[in-house]
């Protein structure tokens, strides 16, 4: 009787791919792996790049955007910008910073393309702290008043609205607004002044008179 020399080489292979193939599902891969693996053309690798991701990449072209036709569809071009850049992506900061700024670079070739600008101005000088009550930190507001500031920010200008979302809603230091925009530190102040003091106008507007 002779026995096949083969069998349990070829058994002890898938045996380890399986092993192998369970130990990375055990340990999900991390994004910049999966960056690496995406840049080499492996769908898998974007595919779940885009499952982790697709919703705070359309949240931020919503809040940008204010519609949502144009925020689906530029939440698409940034993923379409991802799998052609993914091989731009070095590590040197966090996944979701390097997601971000191509998301909001694609939002502001949107607005430039239909013409939309930020206002160009010299002004440098210091901006009240806070022109419109509870804005500078939207997550903790009651939730009647985010709706209303919601709505609010939804009718600002598009380079108003840009200015408002990157430093009161995301965070950014106005030196990182400008770099994002391309523009002055003293005209993003300016900006979020102005976006401000138009919204404490529209909100007064949304309140019922008494």
């Amino acid at each position: 009787m002779t026995t096949n020399a083969t069998a349990f080489p070829i058994w002890q292979s898938e045996k380890s791919e399986a092993a192998i193939a369970e130990s990375r599902s055990a340990l999900p891969l991390s994004d910049f792996e999966l960056t690496k693996l995406a840049a080499a053309g492996e769908m898998g690798a974007f595919e779940e790049l885009y499952a982790r991701h697709n919703r705070r990449v359309y949240s931020l072209c919503l809040r940008m955007t204010a519609n949502a036709a144009e925020a689906e569809d530029l939440a698409q071009e940034a993923f379409v910008q991802l799998w052609r850049k993914a091989g731009s992506f070095r590590g040197e900061s966090a996944f979701t910073t390097w997601l971000h700024r191509l998301t909001v670079n694609q939002v502001l070739m949107h607005f430039r393309r239909k013409g939309s600008r930020l206002e160009r101005t010299t002004e440098d000088g210091e901006v009240p702290a806070q022109a419109v009550v509870g804005t500078e930190d939207p997550g903790r507001m009651p939730v009647v008043d985010r709706i209303a500031l919601e709505r609010a920010v939804a009718e600002l200008p598009p380079g108003y609205r840009s200015v408002f979302i990157l430093h009161d809603v995301e965070g950014h230091e106005h030196e990182e607004v400008a770099q994002l925009l391309g523009c002055s530190v003293g005209t993003s102040k300016s900006q979020l002044h102005k976006a401000r003091m138009k919204l404490r106008t529209l909100l007064r507007q949304q309140k019922p008179s008494l």
